[in-house]
């Protein structure tokens, strides 16, 4: 069981480590660039469709798991499975979580670093102008620079590391404590002055106005993707952080909580950047050149518009480490209960490690770029594809067949302190609705 001094201070402290998990780089760059991919409104729609349907029944079931267990990814199924007579190999679906998160770390901690070059440029060198060739160049010159990459994606590591190397309540929720007010209060400033300067009612209208014309099965398997893998269940973060919940934190109210925080801090980056966008008739489908090339483009002709790049790059970086935090936990846990490492020496030893493989990354997007070897795709995307297409996935199904067959329904239900209704409710999703979600948004792409 986790050490009482090792608990979350309080269910507010363990919100907002939720929250700083969930949010990401995905809530404030995938998420907008997929809405406007998508036909706006409607997509919104089938994303929070989507994350009541499939992706708070796994958020509840990894917090359940976590606290009965009160060990690592890998030991807290394991624990609860030989409590009701199963097999301890349930352990595998822990171990393929903190696997999943250590890769997705490795390339994640590269586009953090993209972020801090972007925000040391613009605080040491300002904006390239309002020539599209000049801020595209100077992506491309980052890209091609596998020294400085590796720097940068070093640094955010480091960063990362000396955190999570200070522990649960010194270092993980005390840095939420900080970044997540942060986060908000930057987005709101933004928000504000994308509807001063850019054109708000355009932004609401897409962000907001389903187009029902626009209501596809690829629209609808997409949101429900995005917010599988954007909420990170399957990954069982939330089983390594719940394993840190006192008995008397309502682990219901901070999963539906979270979920609604980060859905409203996703929005809230909709609202700071499509103004932008509108106002300056740029491309809503820009993809992840949206905030690398578009966005900074439009901000070099605006008021502030140095200041406010700045600010968006610190929302961006604050998003991107309070998420890397609880992807380096996983490893970190497991070595420190596993192999009863001190703290320092596992988060040093997997910061490193993911460091290393961060570099296959760096090199297929400067050495290696144009290099294809796994079936015309790059190394990146083959581990992205993995990490996305299959391991996570897999984690999650296995999280639903533990919880919706394996562990009784009223062990659940006690933990999560729910009423016998909603107890067979969650049961009924975790078997049904769920998996067939899962394998939609697996196998969907295929027959594509």
């Amino acid at each position: 069981m986790a050490d009482r001094s090792d608990q979350w201070s309080s269910r507010a402290a363990f919100i907002l480590a939720t929250v700083g998990s969930a949010v990401g780089i995905g809530s404030i760059w995938k998420f907008p660039y997929e809405v406007g991919s998508n036909g706006g409104g409607i997509f919104v729609l089938f994303y929070l469709l989507g994350l009541v349907l499939i992706v708070l029944p796994l958020l509840l079931v990894e917090m359940a798991l976590g606290r009965r267990g009160g060990g690592d990814a890998a030991l807290s199924p394991r624990t609860v499975a030989i409590e009701v007579g199963a097999t301890p190999r349930w352990s595998l679906v822990g171990t393929l979580g903190a696997l999943t998160a250590f890769l997705i770390l490795s390339f994640y901690s590269v586009i953090g670093g993209w972020i801090l070059a972007y925000l040391a440029d613009t605080v040491v060198a300002g904006l390239p102008g309002g020539d599209a060739a000049q801020v595209r160049e100077r992506f491309e010159e980052l890209l091609g620079s596998a020294p400085r990459m590796a720097l940068f994606h070093g640094l955010f590591m480091a960063i990362a590391a000396a955190i999570v190397a200070l522990g649960v309540i010194g270092g993980i929720e005390t840095a939420c404590r900080v970044l997540m007010p942060v986060l908000i209060t930057l987005l709101l400033a933004l928000a504000v002055y994308s509807a001063i300067v850019g054109d708000l009612a355009a932004a609401v209208r897409f962000l907001f106005k389903p187009d029902w014309s626009k209501a596809t099965a690829k629209a609808a398997l997409e949101a429900l993707g995005l917010g599988f893998f954007s909420i990170g269940v399957g990954m069982t973060v939330m089983v390594t952080y719940a394993a840190h919940a006192g008995r008397d934190m309502a682990l219901r109210t901070v999963a539906t909580t979270s979920m609604m925080i980060d859905t409203a801090i996703s929005l809230l980056a909709g609202i700071a950047i499509f103004p932008i966008v509108f106002a300056h008739g740029l491309n809503p489908e820009a993809g992840p050149g949206l905030l690398f090339v578009t966005l900074p483009l439009a901000f070099a002709d605006m008021p502030l518009g140095a200041l406010m790049a700045g600010a968006f790059f610190v929302s961006l970086f604050v998003a991107a480490l309070a998420s890397a935090l609880s992807m380096l936990e996983m490893p970190v846990s497991l070595l420190c209960r596993r192999f009863r490492m001190a703290r320092p020496l596992a988060t040093s030893l997997a910061a490193l490690a993911a460091w290393t493989t961060g570099l296959l990354t760096v090199f297929s997007f400067s050495l290696w770029a144009g290099w294809k070897p796994f079936a015309g795709v790059s190394v990146y995307e083959l581990i992205d594809q993995l990490t996305s297409n299959l391991m996570l996935p897999l984690g999650g199904l296995g999280l639903a067949i533990l919880g919706g067959w394996i562990v009784p329904a009223t062990l659940i239900g006690n933990e999560l302190r729910l009423g016998a209704r909603w107890t067979a409710i969650l049961r009924f999703t975790l078997r049904y609705p769920v998996p067939l979600g899962i394998a939609a948004v697996t196998l969907a792409p295929l027959a594509m």
